[in-house]
C-alpha cells in the first residue's frame, strides 16, 4: 500500500507491506545514504517480515544530513503511531547504514521526551560506525544512550564497521544488544561466492527471529 506522509511543506514516499493477519507490531525501515526505499535489501526484508506476520513501513528520505534524516524518521514514527488503519502496540525502527544512524538518533531523542514504550527496539543493518579508514572517530554517541533492545547485523569485513570496534561499543551500551556477523560480507553485504538472495535469507531470518524474541519478552 503506497502512502505519502506529510513532512513540512513536502511529503515522504512510503510503502506498507501488510501481513494477511492483523499485526500488533510493526517495523519502520529506511535506506542508507544512496538509494531509496526500493533498495533490494529493504524490499527483501519488508516482504519477508510481512509474510511472517509483521507489518513493515518503508520510506524514502533523500539527503545526507543526519539531523534531517532523523527528523523525517520521527515524522514517520508519529504518522504510524496515529494511524487508524494500523493500530499497533509498538514498532521497531530499522535502517540500513546511514538509515540506522538516523533511527538510533530518533530513539535517543524520543526516549528523552516521552516514555510511552511505543518504540520497542532498533535494528541496525550495516551500521556505519566510522568512515572507511577513519577508525579514530566513532559514531557511537546515540548508541550509548539507547535503552531499548538493539540488533546489529554487520559484515565481518565491513570497511565502515570494524568488528572489534563494534564489539567494544556494544560492551559499553546499556541496552540489551545482539550482534550477528555476516561472515566475510562488506558494507554492502556482498560476500564472494554467495548470491545476494542467499545472504538476504540469512539477514531476514536473523532479524525476524530477534523481533519475535523481543515481542515475546514484551508480552510476558
Amino acid at each position: 500500500v503506497k502512502v505519502k506522509i506529510p513532512f513540512g511543506n513536502k511529503h515522504l514516499d512510503a510503502i506498507f507491506s501488510v501481513p494477511e493477519k492483523k499485526s500488533t507490531y510493526g517495523v519502520i525501515l529506511t535506506h542508507g545514504a544512496g538509494g531509496d526505499m526500493n533498495f533490494p535489501h529493504l524490499m527483501s526484508l519488508a516482504a519477508y517480515l510481512a509474510s511472517h506476520g509483521v507489518l513493515c513501513l518503508r520510506f524514502t528520505c533523500k539527503g545526507l544530513n543526519i539531523a534531517y534524516r532523523a527528523k523525517a524518521f520521527k515524522t514517520v514514527v508519529e504518522f504510524l503511531k496515529l494511524s487508524d488503519d494500523y493500530k499497533l502496540s509498538g514498532v521497531f525502527l530499522a535502517g540500513r547504514s546511514m538509515g540506522s544512524r538516523a533511527a538510533a538518533s530518533v530513539i535517543r531523542h524520543l526516549s528523552q521526551e516521552d516514555d510511552d514504550d511505543f518504540i520497542q527496539g532498533l535494528v541496525c543493518l550495516s551500521y556505519p560506525l566510522h568512515r572507511p579508514k577513519l577508525q579514530s572517530k566513532l559514531r557511537d554517541e546515540d548508541l550509548l544512550f539507547i535503552r531499548c533492545p538493539v540488533l546489529f547485523v554487520s559484515g565481518s569485513a565491513d570497511e565502515m564497521c570494524e568488528k572489534q570496534l563494534l564489539e567494544g561499543v556494544a560492551s559499553k551500551m546499556k541496552a540489551p544488544k545482539k550482534i550477528h556477523w555476516i561472515d566475510k560480507a562488506n558494507h554492502g553485504m556482498v560476500v564472494k561466492g554467495r548470491t545476494m538472495d542467499n545472504v538476504m535469507e540469512e539477514i531476514n531470518a536473523q532479524v525476524f527471529s530477534w523481533l519475535r524474541e523481543n515481542i515475546e519478552l514484551e508480552q510476558k
